[in-house]
């Protein structure tokens, strides 16, 4: 309850960390940790695909704002015919997520209900309405960011995520759905197949030489004869 009085405490320590939590935490100890689980080198930017964005790329350039940039006003996603949005990330491995970052607004704009999907890569709005999600949350309505924590159970290898925004604060009066900040955090592995195949590829390649060769030697000798 005290941790907003800085200046009444010791143990609070003014190193410039404006995060006005209210967890009581003293939060000098705890940036690190958060910014070593944040999955954001992890993400391949350039597949991630928003359907419904008014401007093209703007979902990805919210995902690529980096944690300094959290507060930045722009880049910024808007949705485009309705308050709906979609979105495919793709990791570079395979991820156990922990929690969603995500900064909206305290505007009626601000995402409400977000349903999740694991590993999907044929998502549509159509499909996203039918398909039962992997997990669904309720977003605050708030300029600050926030951490939405995750069923870590549900998110064991998790190697894309999608994000179905159905709706926003407004009860159907606001068209437009508007998303400043978006991040992940979790545990990261590389893919296990990676160095599966380099050893497939160390074992298998003498012989295929050999028999390319055997045939490439065949058919050039064969014209001379």
């Amino acid at each position: 309850m005290s941790s907003h009085h800085h200046d009444h405490h010791g143990h609070d320590h003014s190193h410039g960390h404006g995060h006005g939590h209210g967890d009581g935490h003293d939060h000098s100890h705890d940036l690190e940790p958060a910014l070593q689980s944040n999955l954001y080198k992890q993400i391949n930017f350039d597949r991630i695909i928003t359907l419904n964005e008014a401007e093209p790329r703007s979902g990805a350039a919210i995902v690529q704002k980096s944690w300094d940039e959290r507060l930045n006003e722009q880049p910024i996603l808007e949705s485009d015919a309705d308050e709906q949005l979609l979105m495919h990330v793709p990791f570079g491995g395979s991820c156990k997520l922990y929690s969603i970052l995500i900064r909206t607004s305290d505007t009626d704009s601000a995402p409400s209900t977000l349903k999740l999907f694991r590993n999907r890569d044929d998502m549509d709005f159509s499909t996203a309405t039918d398909l039962k999600p992997t997990q669904t949350v309720t977003l605050p309505k708030s300029n600050d960011v926030a951490e939405i924590p995750l069923n870590r159970a549900l998110w064991n290898g998790t190697t894309s995520i999608n994000l179905f925004f159905e709706d926003n604060h407004s009860a159907g009066e606001e068209d437009v759905t508007r998303i400043a900040y978006l991040g992940f955090k979790g545990d990261f592995m590389a893919l296990n197949r990676e160095p599966v195949s380099v050893l497939y590829e160390a074992a298998a390649n003498p012989q295929d030489h050999k028999l390319i060769q055997g045939l490439t030697n065949t058919n050039q000798s064969m014209p001379g004869q």
